[in-house]
């Protein structure tokens, strides 16, 4: 099983992975561990991640990045009209309403939905983790901004699926920084100690949150958030790019803003200005070549007057601060440490506010880029079966209050009720019971629409069918379940009617409907069960119930989610996005193709005027002729090509090169493969002789088996002097007269005809047990039992008395 964690950022991704030695951000094809939120459509296939980034200049209207604030949005939305503006790439209306993205590819006009671009970005993702793990992922954790509605998280849900990703769990940006703040943690006070309260600021590209946490051992409780959806890095670029086009248009006479590449460059070269400017308090320039209209340009500017332009921006930075601290009713003094994460949050000004407001030096104990994605690693470590992880709960938070409304049955008219308030934790359930005769509907809305940085306060319908009334007429009891999930997400779960039976005669009418351990509210008279069931309220009169038998049936619930995309479109997107993977498949291996002729050609054309020069049998000229027509076909008729036409033109040029190459190996690799067979001839050689001589060492050989490796020998010496004759003879612009191989299977031949006879050991001559010990003496250390009673022990050189025999 995989463990993967996915960090999908504004402007760049992170993956990280759980192996043995534990957490590791892994690195993409580019040894960068960074990958950018970017995808561009060509005429033939699309490029994501690090190769897109490089076409945001020259393919600016087909490149697009910054997607991730449309998902879950409609075309119409305020806030996609506003930055539609700012864009170099089109958005368009969807047939369902929705936000897409219209694009030329495959050199057709297509329109994307946000969920399907995201899918590229996370199958490129998909495909680091799987090159950096060496097998297949599916599970995985993602992370999403803890200010995302309903909507924009089934929006990310569905992406992952047309990814071919199965999301374990949507995990809040800041939930995942506490926890691999938290997990690591040896020190964390006892579970029934005063719990360690820290605020994590996440200042990212797009987005600025805030979070209190409180820590005890084995666990984390998240007690508040806050943020600002419209304060991040790059809105801090967007001052620098507004200062720089207007002193361009004052001093070179340019409108920058019409030319999208142009402003595409101005970008780039305003966030490398603020990443020098956090580090740089002097002034520092900006140059830009050929800008707009062969035009080059420059500028300055220091940090302090960085600041100033700032100034709103950075005003903004305390509001989410103040809100935190007063939702987790806390005062300053109640927290141990403020830790600071994210790209954005290297900019000095923002560091300073957050320090002096909370009075104490920031924490930087995290990787402020990667934190994100290795704490959604640990939650998906945490959740897979095939890694043991330290037991760590997590107990995140409702970020905005959810209400129910109904058409009431007692009266008329609209009721509603506050299921999770702000704060509330989550993943949680709870159970509401409703008295209903015929099915009936349940609208699911964010009550505080001030709050949300989203318009459309509705989350969904939920119509809760086939309930009927009891066999008496009466009204049914119908429990309905709902839910926040791991997700984030809300949801009626399931709903069940309680159906009355009637007991048989003599038996003791008994209620069978077991309690929950969720928390149950009565919609009819409003009355609360918490989680021990104990009745909290009750507005009606609490006379002793009789006991009845009952019978629970579930009931079916059509959902009617906002935005929600329709299973049918999933299939077709996740069917488009295979099409897609396997067209850039195709391409790729006809770049491949292409790319090896020409470097087939560059490696061939040196080597004709080098290494190759006097193995070429024909004039060199020839040979170069064909691979510079070949060199200008690539660049002529065969720039576009089918994957075929490039195969069969390299298997051309190595028709004629391809023996001259051989060749040269042939004549760099002989006279090592020469020396070897005269090292083993000189060897054996010199074994024969001193059989002949009688040496010990070689006199127990066969005489017959020794006369045959003299002949093997002398026939080998023949051989390689005939050979290493004609050779000489031969020209280098000529096939060789013996080929390496051959002189190698000489080699092996020699060596398994003789050394089998040579390296036979000398037989052991066995000693007569007599014998042995005549010379050698007593066996064993046994004493001489020739020794008489009373005389000194044989051997002993002073006669001791040692041994006496007693008589």
């Amino acid at each position: 099983m995989s463990v993967v964690g996915i960090d999908v950022g504004f402007q760049s991704c992170y993956v990280a992975v759980a192996r043995a030695g534990g957490i590791e951000t892994v690195a993409n094809e580019y040894s960068d561990r960074s990958t950018p939120a970017c995808v561009s459509f060509g005429p033939r296939n699309r490029s994501v991640g690090a190769a897109a980034k490089g076409q945001v200049v020259t393919n600016c209207k087909n490149t697009v990045q910054g997607f991730k604030r449309f998902h879950g949005r409609a075309f119409l939305d305020p806030y996609v009209q506003s930055a539609k503006s700012s864009l170099v790439y089109d958005l368009a209306q969807m047939p369902s309403g929705m936000t897409g993205i219209k694009v030329m590819y495959m050199e057709e006009e297509k329109v994307f939905s946000i969920e399907q671009v995201t899918a590229m970005l996370l199958t490129k993702l998909k495909e680091t983790a799987e090159t950096a793990m060496k097998k297949p992922v599916a599970d995985c954790v993602i992370s999403v901004p803890s200010f995302y509605t309903d909507a924009e998280r089934r929006s990310v849900i569905d992406a992952a699926q047309i990814a071919g990703l199965n999301c374990l769990r949507l995990m809040n940006d800041t939930t995942a920084v506490t926890l691999a703040y938290g997990i690591y943690k040896q020190d964390l006070p006892a579970p029934e100690e005063k719990p360690r309260n820290v605020v994590f600021v996440d200042l990212g590209h797009s987005g600025y949150q805030v979070s209190v946490c409180a820590f005890n051992k084995g666990k984390l409780k998240m007690l508040a958030s806050a943020f600002d959806a419209e304060l991040g890095g790059k809105d801090f670029d967007e001052v620098l790019v507004n200062h720089f086009c207007e002193e361009f248009r004052k001093k070179y006479k340019l409108d920058v803003k019409t030319k999208p590449r142009a402003l595409v460059r101005l970008y780039q070269e305003c966030e490398k200005l603020k990443k020098l400017m956090s580090a740089n308090s002097s002034d520092l320039p900006l140059n830009i070549e050929c800008f707009m209209n062969d035009i080059d340009v420059t500028g300055k500017l220091n940090r302090g007057h960085f600041e100033e332009m700032c100034a709103g921006l950075l005003a903004k930075v305390e509001a989410p601060l103040h809100s935190v601290m007063e939702q987790a009713k806390l005062k300053k003094e109640d927290i141990y440490a403020v830790e600071i994460v994210g790209g954005a949050s290297r900019i000095p000004a923002v560091k300073e506010r957050v320090s002096k407001f909370f009075g104490k030096e920031l924490s930087t104990t995290l990787n402020a880029d990667e934190a994100v994605a290795r704490g959604c690693a640990l939650q998906c470590a945490i959740l897979s079966p095939a890694f043991k992880v330290r037991e760590f709960s997590i107990t995140d938070v409702v970020h905005y209050p959810i209400s129910l409304k109904w058409n009431s049955a007692a009266e008329e008219g609209l009721s509603d009720c506050e299921v999770f308030p702000r704060n509330h934790a989550a993943p949680f359930s709870k159970v509401l019971t409703f008295y209903r005769r015929e099915p009936f509907s349940l609208e699911a809305y964010y009550n505080n629409p001030k709050e949300l940085p989203y318009p459309d306060p509705t989350i969904g319908q939920f119509m809760v069918q086939k309930v009927v009334p009891q066999a008496n007429g009466e009204s049914s009891k119908v429990k309905v379940k709902v839910r926040v999930n791991v997700h984030g997400v809300f949801s009626v779960s399931s709903a069940s009617l309680v159906e009355l039976l009637k007991p048989n005669e003599g038996e003791e009418p008994m209620e069978t409907d077991p309690a929950g351990k969720e928390e149950e509210v009565c919609v009819h008279c409003f009355r609360t069960t918490s989680e021990d069931g104990k009745q909290e309220k009750n507005h009606a009169p609490s006379a002793k119930k009789p006991k009845v038998k009952t019978k629970t049936v579930e009931l079916p619930i059509e959902n009617s989610l906002r935005w929600q995309l329709t299973n049918d479109l999933v299939n077709l997107f996740m069917e488009n996005e295979g099409k897609m993977i396997m067209q850039d498949k195709l391409e790729k291996e006809r770049n491949d193709a292409k790319n090896n002729v020409e470097e087939y050609v560059y490696e061939m054309r040196d080597k004709l005027h080098g290494v190759l020069e006097k193995f070429v049998s024909e004039s060199v000229n020839t040979f170069a002729l064909r691979l510079e027509d070949t060199e200008n076909w690539l660049y002529d008729d065969g720039e576009d090509q089918q994957k075929q036409v490039y195969i069969d033109k390299l298997a051309e040029l190595k028709k004629l090169g391809q023996p001259i190459q051989e060749r040269y190996i042939e004549a760099e690799e002989r006279p090592k493969a020469f020396d070897e067979l005269g090292r083993h001839i000189q060897q054996y050689m010199k074994i024969v002789e001193a059989y002949k001589t009688k040496e010990e060492q070689y006199e127990h050989l066969d005489e017959l088996e020794m006369l045959k490796v003299d002949k093997q020998v002398n026939d080998a010496m023949i051989w390689m002097n005939s050979k290493m004759n004609a050779q000489s003879k031969q020209n280098l612009t000529q096939e060789p007269a013996v080929k390496v191989q051959e002189i190698q299977a000489k080699t092996k031949e020699l060596y398994s005809a003789c050394n089998p006879i040579v390296s036979k050991p000398k037989p052991k001559v066995e000693i007569p047990k007599d014998e042995k010990e005549e010379q050698n003496g007593p066996i064993n250390g046994q004493e001489d039992t020739d020794a008489q009673p009373g005389s000194p022990e044989k051997g002993h050189p002073d006669g001791g008395e040692i041994g006496w025999n007693k008589g």
